[in-house]
């Protein structure tokens, strides 16, 4: 919970300087997306099966010139894999048995902080780029087994962010923008696997509407 209100608190700040600017040097933005997700084996090159999900969150963006900014997001991100498999232990530690063909869904809140470069003649184009955390929220399988999964994951999730977006202004107040993002986890998901580090990999494809700020 302290790492949640630290980053939330940092989100605010940014927020804060965005909306105290007289011109407009800021962005507010909602979106929703699609997500595919999938875990990978470090430096193995070895992936799971893909699952899919959704996106959808808020975000600031602080312009320091026409092509930099600083843009903070806070997003309810759905990732897992598809094809999985859960086991089943006596009091031992003995497997008594296993379940396949299972579908694993973790729900994150996602906060990454980014470089955002903005290019093109009208500056409509943009690259991002930066670390972001993830707060897990919460987890299913779809094989209803009743097993709390959940144990067997670590609350946190640490990883690189980037993505690509091209927005549309409609008016002097509104845009839309169209946004392909990308999530690479650099630490394990697991409290325990084996001595292996397993990791989140999370691509989307998010629509939105951003409402610049004087």
């Amino acid at each position: 919970m302290k790492k949640i209100l630290t980053t939330l608190l940092i989100l605010s700040g940014i927020y804060s300087v965005s909306f105290a600017q007289t011109k407009n040097t800021a962005e507010f933005g909602v979106n929703i997306g699609l997500n595919t997700s999938n875990v990978s084996l470090s430096g193995s090159g070895q992936s799971t099966d893909y699952t899919s999900g959704f996106n959808a969150g808020i975000s600031g963006e602080y312009y320091f010139s026409d092509r930099w900014g600083i843009k903070g997001k806070l997003t309810y991100d759905q990732k897992g894999w598809g094809n999985g498999f859960i086991d089943f232990y006596d009091n031992a530690g003995n497997v008594t048995g296993t379940i396949d063909g299972v579908n694993i869904h973790l729900n994150y809140l996602t906060i990454p902080v980014m470089a955002d470069w903005h290019f093109g003649r009208m500056r409509n184009w943009y690259l991002n780029f930066g670390p972001y955390v993830g707060v897990l929220l919460n987890t299913s399988e779809s094989s209803n087994s009743g097993v709390n999964i959940k144990d067997a994951f670590n609350t946190t999730d640490f990883g690189l962010a980037a993505g690509i977006g091209v927005k549309f202004p409609i008016s002097k107040s509104v845009k839309l923008f169209i946004e392909a993002d990308g999530q690479s986890g650099i630490t394990n998901i697991f409290k325990d696997s084996g001595g292996e580090t397993i990791q989140n990999v999370r691509s989307s494809l998010n629509f939105g509407v951003l409402f610049p700020i004087k």
